[in-house]
């Protein structure tokens, strides 16, 4: 169910030429977690889904669907095949025991926040050929003693 109304908003949104960009700006948030929030990874509220569903066309049953809580992260088990998500899994695997190193001795034993977090994609531009800049960061949480 969840899937069909993805792939809805996904062409949609290309037929009408319609930006992840300007789907962020209707509803007033970050163009990273608008374009999440319209793949299924986040609840939109009542006026972001309105925006959202006024610009790509979605019913009202759609729209009410943009609201219901997802199942975060659920994009299976394997590894990714899709060459550019699977090179964000080869940075975990090839950096992630040096970011949980790094993050340990600068803050302490705790974590990243994947909840109290933000992120944004950049394009650099470069003689050599563009650059992506993806910029993330998140609330420190201490693992507590009891």
């Amino acid at each position: 169910m969840r899937s069909h109304l993805t792939e809805k908003i996904v062409v949609n949104r290309i037929v009408k030429k319609i930006t992840w960009a300007q789907l962020a700006e209707a509803c007033a948030r970050s163009e990273v977690w608008t374009t999440s929030a319209l793949l299924g990874q986040q609840a939109m509220g009542p006026s972001e889904a309105a925006a959202a569903g006024l610009l790509l066309d979605l019913t009202e049953e759609e729209v009410a669907l943009l609201q219901l809580p997802p199942s975060k992260g659920a994009l299976g088990g394997a590894v990714p095949t899709d060459p550019l998500i699977y090179r964000f899994h080869e940075v975990v695997e090839v950096y992630g025991t040096t970011l949980k190193e790094l993050i340990h001795e600068k803050f302490g034993d705790g974590i990243m926040s994947a909840i109290d977090f933000e992120m944004a994609v950049d394009k650099l531009p470069d003689p050599k050929g563009d650059r992506v800049k993806v910029t993330m960061h998140g609330k420190f949480l201490a693992y507590r003693k009891w």
